[in-house]
């Protein structure tokens, strides 16, 4: 399936259903870490939307797929 056009906050707050916590916020930035897991994704919270090869990026991190992602959203 394809991603979708979504922004850094609509991302932060599908990684937090998926388990996920606001680690820290660096500048622009914030760093979520999963509760059991212990992964750490980056996720730019400066722009409208993200691109879709960041957001790619951002999925390999957190080790969901697209269809996971599109549900949490």
């Amino acid at each position: 399936m394809k991603l979708p056009r979504v922004s850094g906050k609509q991302t932060v707050n599908a990684l937090i259903r998926a388990g996920c916590e606001i680690h820290r916020i660096r500048g622009s930035h914030y760093i979520l870490k999963h509760r059991e897991t212990g992964l750490r994704v980056t996720i730019p919270y400066h722009r409208k939307e993200l691109a879709l090869k960041t957001l790619n990026t951002i999925l390999k991190q957190a080790k969901l797929d697209t269809d996971t992602f599109i549900n949490l959203l």
